[in-house]
């Protein structure tokens, strides 16, 4: 293929005005209703809805269109154990201090501390691991663009197709989470970026009355 080839765009759909109002209407209600979650039930979730949310993220605009990421569904027990100390140990220094009281205060109205039990017992847990180095196929070496935000964007794909799923999901980011790397067998090329905790929502799940506070549209934007 050389480097200056074109395809024609194919499934672009274009709606008339009060559908589009009312597809986007209906997509925000429903991303309103999202909630990030730590008390999960034990309730599997099929591995083909994990695998479609994959795809999705998949999809993402990406640097140079390398794609960036790679996606390490995380079933094994053992690993899970390992996986809940190793985050736990990290956790616990920076409660205890690591992170600065400024962070620490912004935290605590959320009532989150050094306890991960999610990452054992959660039925979904997804590391997301970013990649140095890569290209538009697989085997390729070359530097990869933009990998911090085309990762962030991949991750904002999977969150709501999960959603969409009716699951309800959380994001965990240890630091550092290095141990991730030899826990999944991942190589030091690809620098573990976030985790993924997703399922179904505990009988007795609640959420910080703190995490319901949004911002309006007129704080969060501005016509020019």
């Amino acid at each position: 293929m050389s480097l200056e080839a074109r395809t024609p765009l194919e499934g672009y759909e274009e709606y008339d005005p009060q559908d589009m109002q009312a597809r986007i209407d209906s997509f925000t209600r429903s991303l309103k209703r999202r909630r990030t979650v730590r008390d999960f039930s034990t309730k599997a979730v099929d591995r083909k809805i994990i695998e479609r949310a994959i795809e999705a993220a998949g999809t993402a605009p990406s640097g140079a269109n390398h794609q960036p990421w790679h996606f390490v569904v995380i079933e094994d027990p053992t690993r899970r154990t390992a996986l809940r100390r190793a985050a736990e140990s990290e956790e616990q220094s920076f409660y205890e201090g690591k992170a600065g009281s400024e962070w620490l205060e912004a935290l605590a109205p959320l009532g989150t501390d050094a306890s991960k039990p999610f990452l054992e017992n959660a039925p979904v847990v997804i590391a997301v691991f970013a990649q140095k180095r890569g290209g538009v196929t697989v085997g390729q070496d070359m530097k990869n663009y933009y990998i911090n935000e085309s990762c962030g964007i991949a991750c904002g794909f999977m969150l709501a197709a999960l959603h969409e799923a009716g699951l309800v999901t959380l994001t965990h980011t240890p630091n550092p989470m290095r141990f991730l790397n030899k826990l999944c067998e991942r190589p030091d090329t690809e620098k573990a970026y976030m985790l993924i905790v997703a399922g179904h929502p505990d009988s007795d799940a609640t959420v910080p009355e703190h995490a319901l506070i949004k911002k309006s549209l007129s704080d969060i934007s501005d016509w020019i």
